[in-house]
């Protein structure tokens, strides 16, 4: 595997990172992540982590392959998009709960 191909790899956004923080931490011996537990700071480490996540991943932890790596890391993403998308639904149901709670009683 020729450098060219495993810098593509880690010198990229990382979205597992970006949205599981602390857990795609702690799975990716990264744990500096960590620091996501502290509330204001989970906001800032989130982009630290989606920005530098990769390579810190590549670092920390030993990896058979390149492919093995970026397949991985494409769970983590799946799995993170997947929680996210999951927590929009029901932001999304109980803003509509809320509502038509709230036209009933002013009604």
């Amino acid at each position: 595997m020729s450098q060219d191909n495993i810098a593509a790899a880690v010198n990229k956004w990382n979205w597992g990172a970006f949205f599981m923080t602390w857990i795609w931490g702690l799975g990716n011996k990264t744990y500096i992540a960590l620091l996501g537990l502290i509330p204001v700071v989970s906001l800032v480490m989130a982009f630290v982590l989606g920005a530098r996540g990769s390579a810190w991943a590549w670092k920390n932890k030993k990896w058979e392959s390149v492919e093995q790596f970026t397949r991985i890391q494409g769970l983590w993403t799946a799995f993170g998009l997947g929680l996210f998308a999951g927590y929009a639904i029901v932001l999304f149901i109980v803003i509509v709960a809320l509502v038509i709670t709230f036209n009933n009683v002013f009604m």
